[in-house]
C-alpha cells in the first residue's frame, strides 16, 4: 500500500518506537491476511473474493469520510493519475488473490515484499531526501539477494508449471507495488490529496477490476457463505483493507517510504508463521534462511545514522 506525503505535517527521518510498533501490528495482520485469503480459496474464488473484500473496505472507507466530512469526489486534478494508482493497486491485489492458487502463503509473500527494492532503485532518482548511504544500500541487497535465492531454490526443487505461475504472479505484485508507491510519490496532485482519497482510489479500482476479472472467469458469484468464509471476508475487508491501510497511508506521510517499505519486510515472517501454525505449510531451512537475511537487511536500512560529534567553542585568552 502506498500513499503521498502529507501536507502539512513535519516528517521524521526514523521510525520511533511507538511508530515501530504500529507498523509492526500492520505487518503481522498482513502476514495473516495472506493466510486468511488462500484459507478462504476453498470456498470463495480468488478474484470474487478480492471483488467482495474491496468492495466492503470501499464502502467503509466511504462511510469514515462522511462521518469525518472528508470529500471525496471534489475536483483537484487527481483524477487520472488517481485512476492510474487504483489500476497498479489492483493489479497487485489481483497477483496476490490468483498466486495463492499455486504456492503457499508464506512463499508468496516474501516475493511480494520485494517490492521495497523496486522501490528504492527508482525512488531516490525522483526524491531526494529518499536517498540512501551506502549502508542502507547493503541491506537492500542483502534483502533482494534472499529473495532471489528463494526463488532459485524454488526451481531447482522441480516446481510444476502451476508453482512457476505462483512465482511469478508473486514476483509481479511486488512491482505493481512499487510502481504504485512510485506513481504516487512523483504526481504532485496526489501528494497533496488526502490519505482518505488516495485509499478510495486503490480499494475502489481494486473492486472495480477485481469484479471484471471475476466475470471474465466465470466465477459463480454466491451469495451464501460459511461462518469462517463471513468472518474471513469481514476481517480482510475492515481490517486488511480499510484500518491497516489506512494507518500506513498516514504513517508514509509523516516517515520515510523507503524505511518503512523495508521494515515491512518482516510482513513475510508473520506470514510463515501463521501459514506453519494454520496450514500447516512445510517450511524449508532455505526459506528460513532467507528470512533471516531479509530481517537483518531491515536492520541496516532502517538503523540510524551515527551523530556527529559536538563542536567545542574556541576557547578564549
Amino acid at each position: 500500500m502506498a500513499a503521498a506525503e502529507g501536507a502539512g505535517h513535519p516528517r521524521k527521518d526514523h521510525l520511533g518506537l511507538p511508530a515501530a510498533a504500529l507498523l509492526l501490528s500492520c505487518c503481522a495482520f498482513w502476514g495473516l491476511q495472506q493466510v486468511l485469503v488462500k484459507a478462504t480459496l476453498t470456498e470463495v474464488p480468488a478474484a470474487f473474493q478480492a471483488m467482495l473484500r474491496f468492495t466492503a473496505s470501499t464502502a467503509c472507507l466511504m462511510a469514515w469520510c462522511r462521518v469525518r466530512g472528508i470529500a471525496l469526489f471534489e475536483r483537484d486534478g487527481s483524477l487520472w493519475p488517481g485512476l492510474l494508482v487504483g489500476a497498479l493497486f489492483a493489479g497487485e491485489m489481483l497477483c496476490v488473490f490468483l498466486g495463492l492458487q499455486y504456492i503457499p502463503a508464506s512463499r508468496l509473500t516474501v516475493f511480494l515484499y520485494a517490492s521495497p527494492l523496486w522501490a528504492a532503485l527508482i525512488l531516490p532518482w525522483v526524491i531526494r531526501s529518499e536517498r540512501l548511504r551506502a549502508l542502507q544500500w547493503v541491506g537492500l541487497l542483502l534483502a533482494f539477494l534472499a529473495v532471489a535465492y528463494t526463488l532459485r531454490d524454488g526451481l531447482l526443487r522441480g516446481q510444476t508449471e502451476a508453482q512457476h505461475w505462483g512465482d511469478m504472479l508473486a514476483l509481479a505484485s511486488g512491482l505493481f507495488w512499487a510502481m504504485t508507491t512510485v506513481t504516487i510519490r512523483s504526481s504532485d496532485r496526489l501528494m497533496r490529496a488526502s490519505a482518505e482519497k488516495l485509499l478510495f482510489y486503490q480499494v475502489g479500482g481494486a473492486a472495480a477490476f477485481s469484479a471484471a476479472l471475476s466475470l471474465i472467469l466465470g466465477d459463480a458469484w454466491a451469495s451464501s457463505f460459511s461462518p469462517f468464509a463471513l468472518t474471513s471476508l469481514a476481517l480482510q475487508a475492515v481490517v486488511g483493507g480499510f484500518a491497516s491501510y489506512l494507518v500506513w497511508m498516514w504513517m508514509l506521510g509523516r516517515y520515510p517510504a523507503t524505511k518503512m517499505g523495508a521494515f515491512a519486510l518482516s510482513t513475510p515472517v508473520f506470514a510463515v508463521i501463521f501459514g506453519v501454525l494454520w496450514l500447516g505449510e512445510m517450511v524449508h531451512l532455505e526459506l528460513l534462511g532467507a528470512l533471516a537475511a531479509v530481517i537483518f537487511g531491515i536492520t541496516l536500512v532502517n538503523r540510524k545514522p551515527a551523530a556527529a560529534p559536538a563542536t567545542l567553542p574556541d576557547a578564549k585568552d
